[in-house]
C-alpha cells in the first residue's frame, strides 16, 4: 500500500514527542500495540532516528519523521526508514527534498498564504497547526478557496473535538499528547477511545 493510502486510510497518526529515547520508544510500542498503524516521531525526541529503524522493521506500520526543519533533516529521515515527513511550518526546501526523496511531505500550514505556498511546492498532506489555536471553522475557511487538498489538523485535538474536525474536512488527525496523557498505562485506553470516536465521525450516511 502507498503511503499517502496508509495514512489516510488509518486516519489517525499518532505522534511521540518525548524527552528520552527509552520512554519514546515505549511510547511508541504502546501506540503500537494499542493498535496505531501510522506513527511520527519526532525528531525533538532524543534516539529518534533509531526509534524509527526500530519501527521501520514493522511491515504494518507507516513510519514517519516531525518537527522536521531542514533539508538534513529529511535526509536523516529518508536514511533511518521513514515514509513521510512532517514539519511545523512551510519550508519550501524541506518540502521539495522530501519529494526528490519520494517522501511524503506534510508541512505546517495555518493561513491561506502558506497553503498556497505549500501546495506549489509540492505537499502532499496540509498539517494544520496548531489544530486548537485556529478550530475546525478554520479548515473549513481555508478549504474554500482550496478545494480537493488533503488535511491533517494536528495540535490540542480532543476527543470531544473529533466529529467537529472530519465535519469541517480533516482526512486523517494527529494525536501526540491525547494518546499519552496519563502516561505509558492509559495509551491503550486512550487509543481506543480515540478510534472509536474517529470510526463514528467516518461512518457512511
Amino acid at each position: 500500500m502507498k503511503t499517502i493510502d496508509a495514512l489516510l486510510k488509518h486516519k489517525i497518526m499518532g505522534l511521540v514527542r518525548t524527552n528520552d529515547q527509552v520512554t519514546g520508544q515505549g511510547m511508541a510500542d504502546a501506540m503500537v500495540k494499542a493498535g496505531i498503524r501510522a506513527i511520527e516521531i519526532t525528531l525533538t525526541t532524543p534516539g529518534a532516528l533509531s526509534i524509527v529503524e526500530k519501527l521501520s522493521a514493522n511491515k504494518d506500520l507507516t513510519v514517519g519523521v516531525g518537527t522536521v526543519i531542514s533539508k538534513k533533516d529529511v535526509k536523516s529521515a529518508a536514511k533511518a526508514g521513514a515514509k513521510f515527513i512532517v514539519s511545523p511550518n512551510t519550508d519550501l526546501d524541506v518540502i521539495k527534498k522530501s519529494k526528490d526523496l519520494d517522501l511524503i511531505s506534510m508541512p505546517g500550514v495555518a493561513t491561506a498564504t502558506e497553503v498556497g505556498v505549500a501546495i506549489n511546492a509540492g505537499a502532499d498532506i496540509l498539517k494544520l497547526f496548531p489544530a486548537s489555536t485556529y478550530g475546525p471553522s478554520h479548515l473549513k475557511a481555508l478549504r474554500d478557496p482550496y478545494p480537493n487538498r488533503l488535511w491533517c489538523p494536528t495540535g490540542g485535538i480532543t476527543l470531544g473535538s473529533v466529529d467537529e474536525w472530519f465535519a469541517a474536512g480533516a482526512n486523517l488527525i494527529g494525536l501526540g499528547g491525547p494518546l499519552t496523557k496519563g502516561g505509558l498505562d492509559k495509551v491503550n485506553e486512550n487509543v481506543i477511545a480515540f478510534m472509536s470516536a474517529v470510526s463514528s465521525a467516518n461512518k457512511v450516511g
